[in-house]
């Protein structure tokens, strides 16, 4: 992992930190989200896996290093911070709600108790990774919700913000419901299904639209969809028809697919293709699918890109890494921040769900009848098992969900969507801490 994918300060600050004597205190950190994005009720937290192999693979290589002692702003660094750089190995622990769980605002997703250095030089790598991918599976799950148990492929590598993201956004999007992704790297790294149908420049590059049906067909056999709207959508449907052989179905990419897929249906059933599917894809998302569905369009599978990879109505969310206690030696002292609508809150947390609401308190509470979802993943740097698969996830993911009220899984922004409470000696750190101030 490249140890420099980050932002300058936090190197800047682990050299402070290492000239200060402190490079040895013990911190912990919190990543969670302030509040949570405009249209959305919660957030299916994704990305653990992937946080978890950058911490344990983190390294400096030799040729980052010259790098660094070039720059102006460790001029003043001694050279026993980059020999301390060359050997930096993750020796702490990390606490991970399951990938799949639905958070709310302020609640952990993911503590790190390290060595001061270890803890503060992956913020923004673990902030972007599991920020990204919470916001792509959050989607996803809000569009397999509206699909009502339809099919709903991920189909956005080419609007997605860069390449990479596109990877991701595939990865996530399983995570959060989908049923796979057209992005065939996903599907080779993380074990996810892969779909794809044709262009329209496939139809274009042959003479006649009946020609393009049949080659397609020659190398798919029944598992072909057809792309129908290059020219004449119904005409598209009739002559897939003429084909004479089963196929998988029928793709609609444009023009009002409501109308056209309940047209299609009929001439699919009335020549003997009653079995074949009608898939629409083109700038969907979860609103879009709920009126086609409730228009009554007989849509068996949808095709997400633009809207999904890259979550357009909420792109970002106020995700932080934030410092909430360090120790030094056998002093241990929790911190918080009091600024107006940024304060945190204090000391090493735990979310305590029960079956309506959730308790926020402090990591060291004991409580019965419920479930404690932030679990320990690394301990002194090591695995404590493997990872869940990537399909185990999707499956949590689906139980917790099922799980929520029906109007928090809706579309409609609730006022409150999830009760969360203060234990009491959570609001007792916080007032030691703070004083009172607020």
């Amino acid at each position: 992992m490249n140890a420099i994918l980050t932002d300058l300060y936090q190197l800047t600050m682990a050299a402070g930190y290492w000239q200060s004597g402190k490079a040895t205190e013990v911190a912990t950190f919190e990543l969670f989200v302030r509040r949570l994005p405009p249209h959305r009720n919660f957030l299916v937290a994704a990305g653990l896996a992937q946080a978890v192999e950058y911490l344990l693979n983190l390294r400096f290589t030799e040729e980052e290093l010259a790098y660094l002692r070039k720059l102006p702003q460790f001029r003043s660094a001694g050279e026993g911070f980059f020999q301390m750089l060359s050997e930096f190995r993750f020796t702490g622990d990390v606490f991970a709600v399951p990938e799949g769980t639905p958070v709310f605002a302020g609640e952990p997703i993911l503590t790190v108790r390290a060595p001061l250095l270890e803890a503060q030089i992956p913020e923004t790598y673990l902030l972007a990774m599991v920020g990204f991918q919470s916001l792509i599976a959050t989607k996803a799950a809000r569009m397999v919700e509206s699909a009502a148990g339809r099919a709903v492929v991920e189909f956005g590598t080419r609007r997605a913000h860069g390449p990479e993201a596109g990877v991701l956004a595939g990865r996530a999007a399983f995570v959060g419901g989908c049923t796979g992704t057209s992005n065939t790297l996903s599907g080779m790294k993380y074990g996810i299904p892969v779909f794809g149908t044709a262009a329209h420049s496939w139809v274009q590059s042959f003479a006649s639209e009946t020609e393009a049906f049949a080659r397609l067909y020659e190398l798919l056999g029944p598992a072909t969809t057809f792309l129908i709207d290059t020219y004449d959508t119904l005409e598209g449907a009739r002559r897939a028809t003429q084909l004479g052989k089963p196929f998988w179905g029928v793709r609609l990419d444009s023009g009002d697919l409501a109308a056209l897929s309940k047209a299609v249906r009929a001439i699919l059933d009335s020549a003997g293709f009653p079995e074949a599917k009608i898939m629409a894809t083109g700038d969907l998302n979860e609103y879009k699918i709920a009126d086609l569905l409730a228009a009554g369009a007989p849509i068996d599978a949808f095709g997400a890109g633009t809207e999904l990879a890259t979550s357009a109505d909420a792109p970002s969310h106020g995700a932080v890494y934030k410092l909430v206690e360090i120790a030094s030696g056998a002093e241990k002292r929790a911190t918080a921040k009091a600024s107006a609508e940024k304060s945190t809150l204090p000391g090493a947390k735990q979310i305590f769900r029960y079956a309506d609401h959730d308790v926020l308190g402090l990591a060291g509470e004991c409580r019965m009848g419920c479930e404690a979802l932030l679990r320990p993943v690394v301990l002194h740097g090591e695995p404590i098992g493997p990872q869940p698969t990537i399909v185990e996830s999707r499956e949590y993911a689906r139980r917790c969900l099922a799980a929520l009220p029906d109007e928090v899984r809706g579309l409609e922004v609730v006022p409150e969507p999830w009760r969360i409470k203060q234990s009491v000696e959570l609001i007792q750190l916080r007032e030691a801490v703070l004083g009172g101030r607020s």
